[in-house]
């Protein structure tokens, strides 16, 4: 049984190091792109009953992921536990990602005022909206927003559910993070208006409820504001997201700032937009904040051991 608690440590600890030397999987053999092509050849038919039809997608595809991790792990179990630590590792790896967030949204930071024109062109890859009319500030403010919901969506919610799947088993706790990297890959694809998103999108948001406000706490607590969750209650429930807003929210409410997707939503409406500096003091939470909660996971397995 002791090896089962230091295989949580090795895995989130090799998940890390991974993800900070390598960022993410070349994108030819990533997991995600061959789910999503999988969500594509899925999505791409006609179906009599389309919010059905995508509600059991839903629900399907990312169990189904599941339970092909679970087993590959499970069949490994009789071998040294090393081997089920570094399996479960790759996977929370290919689960979950901090250093390409950090690398495009300090690109982006960066070149807004010196370079709108290729922070604009970076920003695509961090947020859906619209970034042609974009001004500098506009750009750094939808760059803090993707910085601080991207760091619920794609680390704190699939290290969450590995923590709490751990206490089952290793295989369990791999399971669960690659469930959750599907959830959420299946609500961005097909989680928009109309009702074959329907279902992805619902069950993101049951699936995001916790980790997002984590992530608030954690993020208030990285930019030296433990109560700035709190203050921002207020504002952190006015994005049309139920979860988007806690993450966004905190760190505005930290680093007393405004952010704003226009048309949309205001956070702290009384600040104003981040400046460059405000934006690297983004930056910094973001990647304290996620060094925090790999740093949690990976004590939990040392805990469990003593």
């Amino acid at each position: 049984m002791t090896r089962v608690p230091l295989a949580i440590t090795v895995a989130v600890l090799l998940a890390a190091g991974l993800d900070r030397a390598f960022r993410e999987p070349p994108a030819e053999y990533h997991p995600v792109t061959l789910f999503g092509r999988a969500v594509d050849h899925a999505a791409n038919r006609e179906y009599p009953l389309p919010k059905l039809a995508g509600a059991v997608l839903a629900v399907a595809m990312p169990a189904l992921v599941a339970l092909l991790v679970y087993g590959a792990l499970s069949l490994v179990t009789p071998f040294p536990g090393v081997i089920v630590a570094v399996l479960a590792g790759l996977v929370l790896w290919s689960s979950s990602s901090l250093y390409l967030l950090l690398d495009i949204g300090g690109q982006v930071i960066a070149d807004s005022e010196a370079a709108p024109e290729a922070a604009r062109e970076a920003l695509v890859a961090l947020v859906g909206r619209d970034t042609d009319d974009l001004s500098p500030a506009e750009i750094r403010s939808a760059a803090v927003e993707s910085l601080a919901e991207n760091l619920s969506d794609g680390l704190v919610a699939p290290l969450s559910a590995f923590a709490l799947f751990a206490f089952v088993s290793v295989p369990a706790a791999a399971a669960a993070a690659a469930f959750v990297k599907a959830v959420n890959t299946l609500d961005s694809m097909l989680g928009y208006p109309g009702p074959f998103g329907w279902g992805s999108a619902r069950l993101d948001d049951l699936v995001m409820f916790v980790p997002a406000r984590v992530t608030a706490l954690l993020l208030g607590v990285a930019a030296g504001d433990p109560e700035a969750p709190f203050r921002a209650r207020r504002y952190a429930v006015t994005t049309p997201s139920p979860n988007a807003g806690w993450p966004m929210g905190a760190l505005a409410a930290a680093l007393n700032v405004r952010l704003e997707k226009p048309d949309e939503y205001v956070l702290n409406e009384v600040a104003d937009l981040p400046t460059v500096s405000d934006g690297e003091d983004a930056l910094a939470a973001i990647r304290a904040a996620g060094l925090a909660a790999y740093a949690a996971v990976a004590l939990l397995g040392v805990i469990l051991w003593l």
